[in-house]
């Protein structure tokens, strides 16, 4: 299983933000998404970072309140582990273990196709094993 096939279920919609966005809006995306981490993007799609929750508290815990109107480019992640469509979920799994980092920016020709999150990986792991262990008792039984 690739992060291809993920995107293909998952769809490829990715709520993002630009540069200047404030801390506040941020917030705001992901509450009203349910999303852990909300990637920064040029006017082009070009990945430029990523903005995470943990992102959000750490900013507060610094400054405060006055956080929350400081554009997310001032606390965004610049240095981004990404993968490609290609990647195997097994390659993704190792990532996210090593870099203990929970989202990964799906990137080709530096435009953000789609985010793979851990929870997608779990999701689709658990329903590959499952999958396997139907099979194996379709075979016993056979």
């Amino acid at each position: 299983m690739t992060v291809a096939t993920i995107l293909k279920t998952k769809g490829g919609d990715v709520v993002s933000a630009q540069p200047g966005t404030m801390i506040a809006d941020i917030a705001r995306l992901l509450s009203e998404h349910r999303i852990g981490a909300v990637p920064v993007v040029d006017a082009k799609g070009r990945l430029l970072g990523i903005v995470s929750e943990r992102d959000v508290v750490r900013a507060i815990a610094k400054s405060g309140a006055v956080a929350l109107d400081t554009p997310v480019e001032d606390v965004m992640t610049r240095k981004v582990v990404v993968c490609q469509p290609d990647d195997s979920i097994y390659e993704i799994m190792g990532v996210m273990t090593d870099k203990r980092i929970r989202h990964l920016p799906v990137v080709v020709n530096s435009r953000l196709q789609g985010v793979i999150s851990i929870g997608d990986v779990v999701k689709f792991r658990i329903a590959e094993v499952e999958f396997e262990a139907e099979e194996m008792k379709r075979y016993i039984a056979g």
